[in-house]
């Protein structure tokens, strides 16, 4: 008769050919009754007994969590308890299947639709997992489970980690939004936007400034302002080889750094729903540029119809909240508002942020791109403005960009500096090789 519960190790009743082959599971839980026999391992299948702290006991752990399958119904035989209990009980609340007939039993997925609970799941994730995994997380939950509509809730949106995505997610629900939950939601929005500005702003500036004297070069500039390296560059057949130096006839400079604008540029960003990752980063650019006195910043977002955000480029979150995503998309009536306010075209930089799904005139809309460029414009088209990966886009649309030399790329925040910068030299665009 064997102990209700057995000690580890094999003893003089237990020495069957799998407890000599395998012995106990380190770590296993203790059973109340006789365990049914081990089966033995296949050939080169790893070992449900190795020791957790090993590497082969991590993979095990690693495989439980990844594939559920309560009781060790996964195939790995591992057990969990502790913390790892409570990661699979919140991955399984959120990626976790029902029951299907005719497959078997699968674990079942537990959010529901109660704001409590998704509450006390939003906690447990926090504490669990990095920031990063808590992101991805929130935005599988919104978009598996449909608890967008739990973020009307003050309580809620305290609870939730903020991140451009769930900004995008709480502009699509602005209109639907009681007051209460509103300034709750201006303050997530505000943290995200802020923390943007604190890692894009310096560098921007930075670039930019860079750019927009160099775009601004002199021909008599002061001695503390020559570019030496064109200066030395451009006066090359002037070298005098017995004292080994070039000696200038024209000197290239900086131009000193004025007051005056010196460069305007349009910001055309497309708020259809696809597009909400861009929106957020084109906001909080927006706000950086109009905070430059060199520059003339215009903000445009526009669906079907055009809103013009400029008064609010002071604060990136007013300009958030006076975007409407979702809804059609007619990129020609936003080029022709962009069109007719341009006043300076050779020193205008237009920035179409679209995935070019035209529902308006689309020759029309390729003529005005031909216009702005045959009078001196900058014409700049970025398929997305966000960190996501490659963008579904109308490929149609894009070639026919490329075609009147305007080619269309998705960019990074961390790329689009360095585009900007070229657009306002005047120089051909970093376009990533991937694109």
């Amino acid at each position: 008769m064997p102990e209700p519960h057995p000690a580890p190790g094999p003893t003089p009743d237990k020495q069957g050919p799998a407890a000599t082959a395998e012995g106990p599971r380190i770590g296993a839980p203790t059973r109340s009754a006789s365990p049914a026999p081990t089966p033995a391992p296949r050939p080169g299948a790893p070992d449900p007994g190795t020791d957790p702290a090993s590497p082969g006991g991590e993979r095990l752990r690693r495989w439980r969590l990844v594939l559920g399958g309560e009781g060790g119904g996964d195939g790995t035989g591992q057990a969990l308890g502790g913390d790892d209990a409570g990661m699979d009980r919140a991955l399984a609340a959120l990626y976790g299947r029902s029951e299907e007939p005719g497959r078997g039993t699968r674990r079942k997925a537990g959010l529901g639709g109660s704001a409590p609970q998704v509450a006390r799941w939003l906690g447990d994730v926090r504490t669990y997992f990095p920031t990063t995994v808590v992101q991805v997380m929130q935005r599988d939950a919104i978009d598996r489970l449909g608890i967008a509509s739990l973020l009307l809730e003050p309580e809620m949106l305290a609870a939730v980690e903020p991140d451009v995505h769930l900004v995008g997610t709480l502009l699509s629900l602005a209109k639907a939004m009681p007051d209460e939950a509103r300034e709750t939601a201006r303050t997530v929005v505000r943290q995200v936007t802020d923390d943007l500005e604190r890692k894009l702003a310096a560098r921007t500036r930075a670039t930019l400034t860079g750019a927009l004297d160099r775009a601004a070069r002199v021909q008599r500039p002061r001695h503390r302002d020559i570019d030496w390296d064109r200066t030395i560059r451009a006066n090359l057949k002037h070298y005098v080889p017995e004292h080994r130096t070039v000696v200038p006839e024209r000197l290239v400079g900086y131009a000193r750094a004025a007051r005056s604008v010196r460069k305007e540029v349009v910001l055309a960003i497309d708020q259809s729903g696809s597009m909400a990752a861009s929106v957020v980063y084109a906001s909080v650019f927006g706000a950086v540029l109009a905070s430059m006195r060199s520059l003339a910043t215009r903000l445009v977002a526009f669906d079907t119809a055009v809103v013009d955000l400029t008064d609010q480029l002071s604060d990136p979150v007013d300009v958030l909240f006076g975007t409407q995503l979702g809804g059609g998309t007619d990129i020609n009536r936003a080029l022709a508002y962009c069109q007719q306010r341009i006043t300076r075209p050779a020193d205008t930089v237009v920035v179409l942020i679209s995935d070019l799904y035209e529902g308006g005139i689309r020759q029309e809309m390729l003529k005005r791109v031909a216009a702005m460029k045959a009078s001196g414009v900058q014409f700049v088209a970025l398929l997305a403005l966000s960190d996501e990966g490659a963008p579904a886009y109308d490929r149609e649309h894009a070639a026919a960009l490329a075609a009147l030399g305007a080619p269309a790329f998705a960019c990074t925040p961390e790329l689009f500096p360095e585009v900007m910068a070229a657009a306002l030299e005047g120089r051909p665009l970093p376009v990533p090789a991937a694109t």
